[in-house]
């Protein structure tokens, strides 16, 4: 995010840029002994792939020191990278809504009716 000016208007970031700006202030934080739970939208939105990895680190960074993190990502390299996934469907409007997975990346690749899975198992 290194084209984000000091001192610049927090209404001219995208949703992404937000939390991205959010998660950069609470890694410069001491943790003091609280607990945070973290919720992040789509925050691979806009972000060229190999920050992807940027992205990731600091997010375990956060897991390390006791906080907890949920992301609604449709990304396949940061699911991959998920402790543990939700997948939720089996399609998207009224055909969706329905718990089709709980559990790891591993497992889900298996479940013949996610539509997740398919794309994850090339990714695994």
């Amino acid at each position: 995010m290194g084209y984000v000016r000091m001192g610049q208007s927090s209404s001219s970031l995208s949703g992404g840029e937000a939390q991205r700006v959010k998660l950069a202030s609470f890694l410069t934080r001491e943790n003091a002994g609280e607990h945070i739970f973290f919720i992040f939208d789509e925050p691979t939105t806009g972000l060229h792939f190999h920050d992807n990895k940027k992205l990731l680190d600091a997010m375990q960074s956060l897991v390390e020191r006791g906080h907890t993190v949920l992301v609604v990502e449709h990304n396949m390299d940061i699911i991959k990278s998920a402790d543990w996934v939700i997948d939720l469907g089996p399609d998207a409007g009224k055909q969706g809504g329905e718990v089709v997975f709980q559990g790891t990346p591993e497992e889900l690749i298996k479940v013949k009716r996610s539509h997740t899975a398919e794309f994850l198992a090339e990714k695994l």
